[in-house]
């Protein structure tokens, strides 16, 4: 239909003959994936909605991999020391899995290079362990994202991981950094010194994996330790992802809705509707 618009996630960066064909067949497409970090947005924000899902599921499915209990256990046949979990990365995904950690019993640590994070990881009963004496990113960073760091931040913080990782049975791996190849957090010499039966999460496998090894949508064993690839983790919990998503857009059309016309009307010079039209 001429003049419809196309509501998705249509990924304009690496799918700019898409966006093309689409136009050509006079279609309006707007990839709402790209919606501004501000508050007006955030019930349509389709990232935010998915991506707290996949916390969550990243943390069930390294449960199940991991093969021992993630809660302390005092039984009469002895103790079961509790599993330590560490998040890298506190965004929507991060912040929910540690939330999930947490409740299934585990110790949870997380770190982030956004020094607002801090306050935020503690919030939710988590040890943040963070790079001291290296200037990090104050704030939230530019649209809420993290940004690329210095070479002297990098260096700091791969010995900080490399001192911490090597502690750790679980690892959520969740840094992103839009319209860039995923930051590598995890080396393979750091893996190595983890112990075997460990197992890590990176949720960024899609964008080359935050992991040294890892490959989209498969399960890698190095040194041990498994690396699980994960891909769209949200659409193995069909029903809800399905509900929040309808929602966001749902929430998108009545900001826009305009009586008289029975139709959404969208201004070429609002923020979020230039944000989300490809140019």
């Amino acid at each position: 239909m001429q003049g419809a618009m196309l509501l998705g996630a249509l990924d304009p960066a690496r799918r700019a003959a898409d966006i093309a064909a689409y136009r050509a067949a006079g279609l309006d497409p707007l990839a709402m994936e790209r919606l501004p970090r501000i508050t007006r947005a955030q019930s349509m924000d389709i990232l935010s909605s998915q991506s707290n899902l996949a916390g969550y599921k990243a943390v069930v499915d390294a449960a199940a991999s991991y093969g021992r209990a993630f809660p302390m256990m005092m039984t009469a046949a002895g103790t079961v020391s509790p599993a330590k979990l560490f998040v890298m990365g506190v965004g929507v995904a991060g912040l929910q899995a540690i939330a999930t950690g947490r409740r299934l019993g585990a110790q949870v640590s997380a770190t982030d290079v956004r020094s607002a994070t801090r306050e935020q990881i503690m919030s939710l009963g988590a040890k943040p362990v963070f790079v001291e004496n290296v200037a990090g990113i104050e704030g939230e960073g530019q649209g809420g994202y993290a940004g690329e760091m210095t070479a002297e931040y990098q260096a700091a913080q791969a010995e900080l991981v490399s001192s911490h990782i090597a502690k750790q049975d679980i690892v959520i791996t969740t840094a992103l950094i839009p319209g860039r190849p995923a930051p590598r957090l995890i080396s393979d010499a750091q893996l190595a010194t983890m112990r075997a039966g460990s197992v890590i999460v990176d949720l960024a496998a899609e964008a080359g994996g935050n992991v040294e090894g890892c490959v989209a949508g498969e399960n890698v064993v190095r040194h041990g330790v498994t690396i699980i690839g994960a891909v769209q983790l949200s659409r193995t919990l069909a029903a809800d992802a399905s509900a929040l998503f309808a929602r966001n857009l749902y929430n998108f059309l009545a900001a826009f809705w305009d009586k008289d016309a029975a139709a959404p009307i969208l201004p070429a010079d609002d923020e979020i509707v230039t944000a989300i039209r490809p140019s």
